[in-house]
């Protein structure tokens, strides 16, 4: 055990947990948007105990969200005072607007949108719920702009004197090429992972044995549209990603490939594969020429360098890494850890597709004419299971974006191993690594206990047989006395 290594797993720990529940907020507040958006078009009441229903699962996420950041940020200081020093004023810009804009407009919107449900009118109402989507987008904005300026740095110069980056462009720092690629593909994944958990769910629901019917059907219906569209948005969002990724990263792309010798297209696409990491060689099953039409959308043309060439070369230019007048052995070189990012590269790209598939064939399955999911507990059970699989996803893409950039913590900048805080030990380590995880174990524990609690609950009566009056302003009954809710 040392420093670092304990750092970094502290690190990984907090961020990978914490990353469960970013896309999970920002996907489960489109989703209730669009239920409340529906419900103010058509008037069925239907789609407010929907929007009322998931927003409590949305709430939870953002609750357990917002605490797990706060957890992140204090490493920043205690295990990693280096990096905070040396990026200090690139970083503070970005954090700064999406804590005083972003993250305060999210925060105060959540609870207008909570309290005002009998305040206002509908079509006013929904906005609140809109408003609280866009400022955990644009949060998200910020926060990948710090982001990305460690995969690909611009807009900066290094102070002689401190040696630390400053920022001498803002403007070139949030146009990064690299924020506009990661950007769209994460808010993306998060709609798919928002509409997948919504789907997953209401396959719970349904089996529960006082299940409201109609409710979950129309949930799932919701859950499963936006899911679809989500996962062919995140498909394509991941494809221009890699682009970029080819050109500013080439060793990250190697590796997630598992490419250690140069490639002339056509080149073939290793489906699966065993690494060996050591001995730098790779072998798998392979289709011929499909990785020049993934990675050039042709089979002529491109040349894909391999990470033995990638790291001669980087030496060349850079020579080995050293550290206090040491060459580490872990930083003595420029590969990655490559079985990690071939791996989560292949599980991303599988849960894309899955969640397209799934997405596609609950829409089959509730269609009007026949409706065969609800009476179908397998099928229920493979749906319930399959909420976890965007998860799975999600930290598939993070392990890539962020392992990929190794020895670096600022691309070409920093060393992961320079980062690190000198007053760090690893008895502080090892202590708080354990309270972490059992902090964590217990806030997924509880995220669980009350998702659960909420779904068994069930949604709030349904007032169809209500007969109070219609009020003006008034949601509850304004559209739902005498009318009978009918299956999707």
């Amino acid at each position: 055990m040392t420093v670092l290594g304990l750092s970094r797993f502290q690190f990984a720990m907090t961020t990978v947990f914490h990353f469960f529940f970013v896309p999970l907020t920002i996907g489960l507040a489109f989703t209730v948007a669009v239920m409340e958006t529906i419900y103010v078009v058509k008037r069925k009441y239907i789609y407010k105990r929907m929007a009322q229903f998931w927003g409590k699962i949305f709430l939870l996420g953002f609750a357990v969200g917002v605490v797990t950041g706060i957890i992140q940020e204090f490493q920043f200081g205690m295990n990693w005072s280096n990096y905070s020093r040396f990026m200090g004023d690139i970083f503070g810009a970005p954090l700064a607007i999406e804590a005083l804009l972003a993250f305060f407009m999210e925060s105060t919107f959540i609870g207008v949108w909570m309290f005002t449900w009998n305040r206002f009118k509908p079509g006013v109402h929904v906005i609140f719920i809109w408003l609280t989507w866009f400022g955990s987008t644009c949060s998200a904005i910020w926060i990948l702009a710090a982001n990305s300026f460690m995969q690909n740095p611009v807009g900066y110069g290094i102070n002689k004197k401190t040696g630390h980056a400053e920022m001498t462009n803002f403007a070139a720092v949030i146009s990064n090429p690299q924020l506009w690629r990661e950007f769209p593909h994460i808010a993306t994944g998060a709609l798919m992972l928002g509409g997948m958990v919504v789907v997953g769910m209401s396959a719970f629901g349904f089996m529960h044995k006082n299940a409201d019917r109609a409710f979950f059907n129309r949930s799932i219906r919701v859950g499963a549209i936006i899911a679809l569209i989500g996962s062919i948005l995140v498909i394509i969002t991941g494809d221009l990603q890699t682009l970029e990724i080819i050109k500013d990263q080439p060793m990250k792309f190697a590796a997630t490939e598992g490419i250690y010798e140069d490639l002339k297209s056509p080149a073939p696409w290793m489906v699966v594969g065993l690494i060996n990491e050591g001995a730098h060689k790779s072998a798998g099953l392979e289709i011929p020429g499909m990785l020049s039409l993934l990675a050039f959308h042709k089979l002529y043309g491109g040349t894909i360098q391999g990470m033995n060439t990638l790291n001669q070369q980087f030496l060349g230019e850079r020579g080995k890494i050293i550290k206090n007048g040491i060459a580490h052995p872990e930083i003595s070189n420029y590969y990655v850890p490559t079985n990690v990012l071939f791996w989560s590269f292949r599980f991303m790209a599988a849960v894309g597709f899955a969640v397209l598939i799934l997405a596609i064939c609950t829409l089959w399955f509730t269609r009007k004419s026949k409706n065969t999911l609800a009476d179908s507990r397998w099928k229920l059970w493979v749906l319930g299971v399959c909420t976890y699989l965007p998860f799975i996803g999600t930290t598939g893409g993070w392990l890539i974006t962020e392992l990929g950039r190794y020895p670096w913590i600022v691309y070409g900048l920093q060393t992961i191993a320079d980062a690190v805080s000198p007053t760090a030990t690893v008895t502080s380590l090892l202590i708080t690594n354990i309270v972490y995880f059992l902090l964590f174990c217990l806030m997924g524990g509880v995220m669980i206990f009350y998702s659960r609690r909420v779904l068994h609950q069930g949604p709030e009566p349904d007032p169809q047989t209500a007969t109070q009056p219609v009020t003006e302003g008034s949601h509850v009954g304004a559209h739902a006395a005498n009318r009978k809710v009918a299956l999707a």
